[in-house]
């Protein structure tokens, strides 16, 4: 009965060493300040991770329209379509991507990228 005791003992300290502390801070990627946030240093980057698997050229999976360069992605930014699409909740109609949101982090670079005059480079 007592090893059985200093087993779950053992046991429990390991959980609770192995827990860590992350914050959310901890998780985003900051942007460096001293960088400016263009379409070819930023947005094209997160474009091609999260959007060229349907919005490729011809167009996939359904998607109306392709991303695959500045002026198509200008354009959708331009009209306030990106900014919408991306900051719907998942599950809510036309919320992009369809696998799931972009951390709040990345909507907000492109937010700022749009703000700022959507630069190309």
């Amino acid at each position: 009965m007592k090893s059985i005791h200093l087993s779950l003992l053992c046991l429990s300290a390991l959980f609770l060493l192995g827990c860590s502390n992350d914050s959310p801070s901890d998780l985003i990627e900051e942007q460096n300040p001293n960088v400016a946030i263009t379409y070819d240093n930023t947005i094209q980057s997160i474009i091609n991770n999260n959007c060229l698997g349907c919005h490729s050229n011809p167009p996939q999976n359904g998607a109306p329209f392709p991303l695959v360069n500045f002026d198509q992605v200008f354009s959708r930014a331009d009209n306030g379509q990106l900014l919408r699409s991306i900051s719907r909740q998942t599950g809510e109609p036309r919320a992009m991507p369809p696998s799931g949101r972009l951390p709040q982090a990345t909507i907000d670079l492109v937010e700022q990228w749009i703000e700022e005059g959507s630069i190309e480079n």
